[in-house]
C-alpha cells in the first residue's frame, strides 16, 4: 500500500452524492447509499471530524444489516405470530423463577444443545414462550423453525413419499433450535411416529428442541402407538433438559378476564 497522501478530488455537493451512490451501490452498500447525505450534515453540524463520519456512517450500515439478518431469521422460522418474552406476565407461572427465564432467553442451552420441555394444559402459556424464546435465539442468530407436530409429520410422510426423506430429515438437523408445539394434541400413527423418532434422534445432545404438549409425560403412551417408542421419545427430549409446568390455571382466560375487568364500566 502507498504510505503517500492519497490524491482526493475536489467535488462538488450534486457530484459527491453521485459518487457516493454509484460506489455504494457496486459495494453493496445501501444504508450507505440512502444515508450517507443525512449523516454528512449532522456530522457537520456536530463538528466532526472526516474520520468520525466516517465510523458512523459505516456503523450504521453494520447495524442495519443486523437489523435486517434478525428479520430474516426470525421469518425463516415461520412463527404463526410473533410473541415476546417482554409480553409475558411471569406471574402466572410462580414455579418459573425469573432468573430461569431470563437463562433460558440468553440462549445458552441452545448453544450446548439442551432440550426444552414446556408441559401443561391449554392455555397455560406453553405456545407464547416457544415462541417467545424461539423468537430470541432467532434474534440472537440461531436458525430456529417452528413446526406443530401434526404439521411436521405431514411434511415428513410428504418427503419420504417423494423419496426426499432424507433431504428433509438433514434439513431440520441443521437447525439450531427446533421449536416443535402441541405434541399430545393428535395421535400419531405408527409410520408418523417413527418419521417425528428421525428427527429427535437426528438432534439427540448435538442441536437442541423446545416442545410444548399439554399431556404430562405418562400420557404420550396415547401419542405415540408403540409403548417403547413413546419411552425413548421421553427419554431422549428429557436428557440434561429443561422441564417447565405451567401448570392448570388458563394464562389466556385469565389476562382476558383482566382486560374486561379494566375496561368494564363502572
Amino acid at each position: 500500500m502507498n504510505p503517500a497522501t492519497p490524491a482526493v478530488t475536489a467535488l462538488g455537493e450534486d457530484a459527491a452524492q453521485a459518487a457516493v451512490t454509484a460506489t455504494a451501490r457496486a459495494l453493496g452498500l445501501p444504508t450507505v447509499r440512502e444515508e450517507a447525505a443525512r449523516y454528512a450534515t449532522a456530522a457537520a453540524k456536530a463538528h466532526l471530524t472526516h474520520l468520525a463520519f466516517l465510523a458512523e456512517v459505516l456503523s450504521a450500515e453494520c447495524d442495519e444489516r443486523e437489523h435486517r439478518r434478525r428479520l430474516r431469521r426470525i421469518n425463516e422460522a415461520r412463527f404463526p405470530r410473533h410473541k415476546r418474552l417482554s409480553d409475558f406476565d411471569p406471574t402466572r407461572l410462580p414455579d418459573l423463577p425469573a432468573a430461569t427465564l431470563a437463562h433460558l432467553g440468553a440462549g445458552g442451552w441452545i448453544k450446548a444443545g439442551e432440550p426444552l420441555v414446556l408441559l401443561g394444559d391449554s392455555g397455560t402459556g406453553k405456545t407464547h414462550l416457544l415462541i417467545a424464546l424461539g423468537m430470541a435465539a432467532a434474534e440472537q442468530g440461531h436458525r430456529v423453525r417452528y413446526v406443530t407436530t401434526a404439521a411436521l409429520v405431514n411434511e415428513l410422510t410428504e418427503a419420504a413419499d417423494d423419496k426426499q426423506l432424507s433431504r428433509v430429515v438433514n434439513r431440520f438437523a441443521r437447525l439450531d433450535l427446533l421449536c416443535l408445539d402441541e405434541i399430545g394434541y393428535v395421535h400419531l400413527d405408527p409410520r408418523g411416529a417413527e418419521l417425528l423418532f428421525q428427527i429427535i434422534t437426528a438432534r439427540e445432545e448435538r442441536a437442541s428442541i423446545a416442545c410444548a404438549s399439554n399431556a404430562p409425560f405418562s400420557e404420550w403412551g396415547t401419542t405415540f402407538p408403540d409403548p417403547r417408542l413413546a419411552a425413548a421419545v421421553v427419554d431422549r427430549l428429557t436428557f440434561n433438559a429443561h422441564v417447565i409446568n405451567t401448570g392448570t390455571q388458563s394464562y389466556r382466560l385469565a389476562t382476558t378476564r383482566a382486560r374486561q375487568e379494566v375496561t368494564a364500566p363502572a
